[in-house]
């Protein structure tokens, strides 16, 4: 995911960031964008994407 977000906004950092309890989220600042506990799932690259071009 973190090179589909860097070819997708190249102006852009990406942190990724080891999480515990099976937690996975989007956050563009203080901004949650996705959540895996909140849809029950991992997002696709594209999802991950277009919710951060919104």
């Amino acid at each position: 995911m973190k090179a589909a977000l860097e070819k997708a906004f190249p102006d852009i950092a990406v942190e990724m960031i080891k999480g515990k309890g099976g937690a996975f989220e989007v956050r563009s600042g203080d901004t949650l964008v996705f959540s895996k506990k909140k849809a029950g799932r991992f997002p696709t690259n594209e999802e991950v994407i277009t919710l951060l071009k919104r």
